[in-house]
């Protein structure tokens, strides 16, 4: 067997899966004569039968018979009754082993199929080492294994010797990268990269350390001192191209485990991976010094603006006692010069008598300062730190190699001009600077009656700048969020093999056009269909009329007559600590094991250290309080076991086995079946160390903060969350949990709120293969798009909003289809593509197009929205189990006054994970005893109304002890196979 396990039991069981419907086994297993001729050659109906069974195997999933298979029942039942055999011959088969064997050596001769020998594993351990030069995942080596052998015709051996082979693979596919890399180092780099691990002269961190350390505030003198970081990291000098001979994958993987060791056990590794991690490190951190030197441009540039708003706003409030005198004083001015008028008298001996031209002169000045510039635009005020900007933006400019899309020319000319003037100490701008990028808001302040002003050209440039790199109009060498867009993307060629071949990952396999034509035939007929119903009002709940629509607000989604049961099952719930549930949850998932070590590979031996880490994290005690809460740990041993055991990949892991099981239980049954979703953003704010580095949002206030986005099931498991910066839209991830999650949930549909969707993102959600259905606020405001002009759909006419443009569809057909399948093939995250179509300008072609494909698919769930109450009812029954699931999280997550006072991105991240796998911890904890609950009262009582069980919820916390000393005592655990006495069932 393999040191280590490559494949989750889940993984296993879908490796070894046999067919099990009526359907499946005819396509898979019907024998044909030559077959039939073959199998009625043996003697007896067991043999018959295990002949039949074993060819069947062989065939798929192509493995040998041995003694060990379990092979399905469904198969067995099926091929008996083909035979016309009883079913109990199976029973009989095989007590001979050379009989099996005999059988396996005949089938395999008739099927044209070796055995596998040790010459076999050989050539299986040099293939797949090439899989590993690109990934590590085992599933995946695995799968390729599989496919290898049976392309080779030969019988599959054992699952655990494909592991082992693929292991062993594994670790020549490292030896081979580590290699790769230390060729391309000479002495001088070897040195420089060992100088990376000693202390710094003038601080207690080593050089690695330092320049690891994220920025701690959003100034200049944290910028500066970045751009220094960068400046390091670069006169190191090496060889850079080299990490290109390495596959993407593996050199993050590579990093990360460097980026999760101390330098002590860095200088530890033998010297070949040594050198590749320190490379990778270095890689990898170089293009994160110059992401973060970018984001905290972003930053300073909207801090100044904000600040500039609230200066504008104290000013106007400030002001309002002196425009309330002055309109009073004008409107005494008024009427004394009207009646000097009417009665003929002299106009300036009426001013004198009314209010004096003293204080006339006083007015019209106050007058003035009331309406300079400053006033009327707060970007008048950002002047006052134009010398905030100029500490940091010659480094800033000089330290970036910045490049253009054709739409940005002008303004990189207009950058490369401030550095001129940077370098040579210049004052004043040229007078044939670019301009054409200025917008006409900016306008009145750059351009002045003695030229271009300096100050506010500069300002302009630089936010201008800001928008370009978020857009993708400008991109800089050696970022990884700001890289040119097609680097992004799927290969032109590969995408264009994928879509020749009709294997893309999409809803269209083939690309074809026709598919985009059937789309809009059918927003043609939904708009009559509903047309017609609201026509006759016969749309239920639903009332459209010329000021345009109104629904009835649904009822209660729990109905009153089901309190009762509620209330009961959660008063018989055991009371327990937190520490017990999880050893409990441990012990019938066994979820500790997934959090392995970095270099061993080998899960934790101390399984309450393990869970004392994780429950640090989940409950945001922190280590620290967390060793002084917990006896006989301290702050060493927790910290050394994070740092070998907690990782995302691990947090990740385990997540996936308490969804799993989850997911299989039986009582969960009553929630959902699994293939639906929501997902909701959830806001912690940031104090102490991490203020920094969060980010304000107005939506929640003037407090930095952070927001967790989390997707749960209908089962009300939170299997997917992620850590994200509060100003970002919810829609910008909500792709992400749906694609990257580990767990074995087949999300078909999903829902969000209003900020959880985007033209785009109904349209990537629909291309790949997700049906869409948000709860938008305000859905008299969200308008209906027909495929063509003209007159029709009267009724509809006041949310109609116009046509769609299908030739700008048509025209970037393939570039939709080509984002689409990089995100689904991993070649791009989803996030990030749509930070970067959301940042777009509307003048760019495939973000105007993919928003008219999602016009197109957000009238057509618009149109089901209003027809279909069931719908409606469904995603607020779904957005509430998310939104209950977030007031679990709070609770929970209550130390610290449920701050995120973490500085490192790293920590704050594990704080989110820790979190959500306590969370699921809870609800898989409380959907056990709850089926226990039901099947006791069903026991002592009438049987319990089954249509009620669905409004039972696993997110309750009462019963559960979170605070307190956290202590792991062995009289409280309960053995496998037991469970806890529920308390005496209180009378509904």
């Amino acid at each position: 067997m393999a040191l280590r396990s490559l494949l989750t039991v889940a993984e296993r069981g879908q490796i070894l899966a046999m067919p099990t419907g009526p359907e499946d086994l005819e396509a898979h297993y019907t024998p044909s004569d030559g077959d039939m001729s073959l199998i009625r050659q043996r003697r007896g109906d067991a043999n018959r039968l295990g002949f039949a069974i074993q060819l069947c195997l062989l065939r798929h999933p192509g493995i040998a018979l041995a003694e060990d298979t379990e092979v399905a029942p469904e198969l067995v039942s099926w091929m008996a009754s083909r035979l016309a055999v009883s079913i109990d011959a199976w029973d009989e088969y095989g007590t001979r082993e050379e009989t099996r064997q005999e059988h396996g050596r005949e089938i395999r001769a008739y099927l044209g199929i070796s055995a596998f020998g040790i010459a076999d594993f050989r050539r299986l351990v040099e293939h797949v080492s090439d899989v590993a030069a690109h990934t590590d995942k085992g599933l995946l080596l695995v799968e390729s294994a599989m496919d290898f052998l049976q392309a080779q015709k030969i019988a599959l051996p054992g699952i655990g010797i494909i592991e082992r082979a693929c292991a062993q693979a594994l670790t020549r596919a490292n030896r081979r990268i580590y290699a790769t890399l230390g060729e391309q180092l000479s002495v001088g780099h070897r040195q420089r990269l060992d100088g990376l691990l000693r202390r710094r002269p003038d601080r207690s961190v080593t050089e690695i350390g330092w320049l690891r350390q994220a920025p701690l505030r959003p100034n200049a003198r944290a910028m500066n001192e970045h751009i220094d970081r960068l400046t390091t990291w670069r006169a190191l000098e090496l060889p850079w191209a080299a990490g290109r001979l390495v596959h993407r994958n593996r050199l993050l993987k590579l990093a990360r485990e460097g980026a999760s060791m101390t330098a002590a056990d860095l200088a530890k590794f033998e010297p070949a991976r040594r050198y590749a991690t320190l490379f990778a490190m270095a890689t990898e951190s170089m293009a994160t010094v110059t992401d973060e030197i970018i984001d905290l441009h972003d930053r300073i540039i909207g801090r100044l603006i904000r600040t500039a708003q609230n200066k504008q706003n104290q000013a106007t409030l400030a002001s309002r006692s002196t425009v309330a005198a002055m309109m009073r004083m004008h409107s005494r001015l008024g009427d004394a010069l009207f009646e000097a008028k009417e009665n003929g008298e002299d106009p300036f001996a009426a001013i004198e008598t009314a209010i004096g031209w003293e204080s006339l002169a006083t007015s019209i000045a106050h007058a003035k300062e009331l309406t300079r510039p400053g006033l009327e635009d707060h970007l008048a005020l950002v002047s006052t730190h134009f010398t905030t900007l100029r500490r940091y933006t010659p480094a800033f400019l000089a330290v970036l190699d910045l490049h253009a899309a054709p739409a940005a020319q002008d303004l990189l000319a207009a950058i490369n001009v401030i550095r001129s003037l940077n370098s040579t100490g210049a004052r004043r701008l040229p007078d044939d600077a670019p301009t054409s990028f200025i917008r006409p808001r900016w306008k009145p302040l750059v351009f002045t009656d003695t030229g271009l002003d300096r100050g506010f050209y500069e300002f302009c440039a630089l936010t201008e700048l800001k928008n370009a790199l978020r857009s993708g109009d400008m991109w800089v060498t050696g970022s990884r969020q700001f890289r040119d867009f097609d680097d992004y993307l799927l290969a032109s060629v590969d995408y264009t093999g994928m879509k020749t071949t009709g294997k893309l990952p999409l809803v269209t396999t083939d690309g074809n056009t026709r598919y985009l034509d059937d789309r809009l035939a059918l927003l043609q007929e939904r708009l009559k269909e509903v047309n017609d119903l609201a026509s006759r009002d016969e749309l239920p709940g639903v009332l459209i009329t010329g000021k345009g629509v109104k629904i009835t607000p649904l009822e209660t989604i729990v109905p009153q007559h089901a309190q009762p049961l509620i209330d009961q099952a959660s008063a018989m719930f055991p009371r327990i600590r937190i520490t017990d549930l999880l050893m409990e949850v441990d012990t019938w998932t066994g979820f500790t094991r997934h959090f392995t070590n970095l270099k061993s590979g080998q899960p934790s031996k101390d399984k309450q250290l393990l869970l004392t880490a994780i429950l640090a994290d989940g409950i945001n005690l922190g280590l620290t309080k967390m060793s002084e809460s917990c006896t006989g740990v301290s702050y060493a041993q927790l910290d050394r076991h994070q740092a070998s055991y907690i990782r995302d990949e691990t947090y990740s892991a385990a997540l996936a086995e308490l969804v799993n099981t989850q997911h299989v239980h039986p009582f969960a049954t009553h929630w959902g079946d699994g293939t639906t979703s929501s997902s909701d953003g959830q806001r912690f704010r940031a104090g102490s160390k991490a203020e920094s580095t969060g980010h304000v949002n107005p939506k929640y206030g003037a407090e930095p903060g952070r927001l967790i986005y989390t997707h749960v099931s209908d089962q009300y498991s939170p299997f997917h969350s992620k850590l994200i910066n509060v100003g970002d839209r919810d829609a910008t991830y909500v792709l992400d949990g749906l694609l990257y999650h580990e767990s074995d949930l087949a999300i078909q549909e999903h829902y969000t709120d209003t900020a959880g969707f985007t033209d785009h993102l109904f349209a990537l959600m629909h291309l790949l293969g997700y049906r869409f259905a948000p709860r938008i606020r305000n859905i008299g405001d969200t308008r209906l798009y027909t495929p063509t002009n003209g007159p029709g759909h009267a009724t509809l006419a006041p949310l109609i909003g116009g046509s769609l443009n299908t030739k700008t569809i048509a025209a970037h057909w393939d570039e939709i289809l080509r984002l689409a399948a990089s995100i689904k093939t991993g070649t791009v995250t989803a996030s990030l593509m749509m930070r970067k179509l959301g940042a777009y300008p509307r003048q760019n072609g495939l973000a105007t197009a993919l928003r008219e494909l999602g016009r197109l698919e957000r009238t057509l769930f618009l149109l089901d929205w209003l027809q279909n109450p069931g719908l409606r009812r469904k995603v607020t029954a779904g957005l509430n189990k998310g939104e209950a699931r977030n007031t679990l999280a709070r609770a929970v997550f209550f130390n610290r006054l449920g701050e995120i006072r973490d500085r490192s991105f790293e920590q704050q991240r594990y704080r989110a994970s820790g979190l959500n796998l306590l969370t699921a911890a809870i609800v898989l904890w409380n959907t056990v005893y709850l089926d226990r609950t039901i099947t006791t009262l069903n026991k002592d009582e009438n049987a319990t109304d089954p249509e009620l069980l669905r409004f039972l919820s696993p997110l309750g916390w009462e019963h559960i002890n979170l605070t307190g000393d956290y202590t792991w005592p062995r009289a409280n655990q309960i053995k496998p196979g037991k469970y806890r006495p529920l308390r005496r069932p209180a009378k509904p």
